[in-house]
């Protein structure tokens, strides 16, 4: 890797913008927010799916959920100073796309039953058998563009560094230790259905944050995996892993 494509440590603040130490301060909040409303918005799918509506009801959840988000990532944007710095060169970014694509495949092959917790009914686009390019549309835009943002800003920025210190924004990624590394590992891979997968998608980007020291390598690796995944499905109407 050259110094050209060399980030430097996301963990420096912009200049002029305070540093917040305490866990449930406004650094961290901004961070945990979108997650907490994501997460809030797949448990009250899970209570109206147990009332007895149907997953196909239950599709306009989804547009309300990552409007929601995306509208608290805007509203905090200039909190996140994580990604105020430069984009990764090429060698990075082609670094992080190829990891996408590895974890797309490890992901549709962890599929034995030991390796899922519960039965996921997905997201089905169809209307009467026919693809909906509408609903095709706002699923991969969120799944593509705006999960990673914010699954990557409370992961990785956050709940990793978080281990190490109450200021987090002051920990350089690069020095996570083992605990750390761990333990996100291992809760993102439960935040899945396909648990296992998951774990070795939150081991594999964790290690690009940790070697590229910027967010927006494992932006960009998640970014891709779900890309493809959505493609994937679409190709082969495999709902079950939307």
């Amino acid at each position: 890797m050259t110094k050209h494509d060399e980030p430097r440590i996301v963990s420096a603040p912009v200049a002029g913008a305070p540093v917040e130490g305490p866990l449930l301060g406004r650094a961290a909040w901004v961070r945990v927010l979108p997650f907490v409303t994501y997460v809030f918005f797949i448990v009250a799918a899970d209570v109206l799916e147990r009332l007895g509506l149907s997953s196909a009801d239950l599709r306009w959840l989804y547009p309300i959920k990552i409007a929601a988000v995306a509208l608290l990532l805007a509203l905090f944007w200039r909190h996140y100073t994580e990604l105020k710095l430069s984009l990764p060169g090429p060698r990075v970014a082609l670094v992080a796309a190829a990891a996408g694509v590895a974890v797309l495949v490890l992901w549709i092959s962890l599929n034995a039953d030991w390796m899922i917790v519960g039965s996921p009914s997905g997201f089905d686009p169809r209307n009467d058998g026919q693809l909906d390019w509408a609903w095709i549309a706002v699923r991969l835009a969120g799944a593509a563009l705006v999960v990673p943002v914010m699954e990557e800003l409370f992961w990785r920025s956050f709940l990793m560094r978080s281990f190490e210190a109450a200021d987090f924004q002051s920990v350089d990624p690069a020095q996570a230790g083992l605990k750390s590394l761990v333990a996100t590992i291992v809760l993102f891979g439960f935040e899945h259905n396909l648990w296992l997968a998951g774990m070795v998608a939150g081991a594999v980007y964790s290690a690009l944050y940790m070697r590229h020291r910027t967010l927006w390598s494992p932006i960009l690796a998640h970014a891709v995996t779900n890309g493809l995944l959505g493609i994937w499905v679409i190709a082969t109407g495999s709902w079950s892993y939307w």
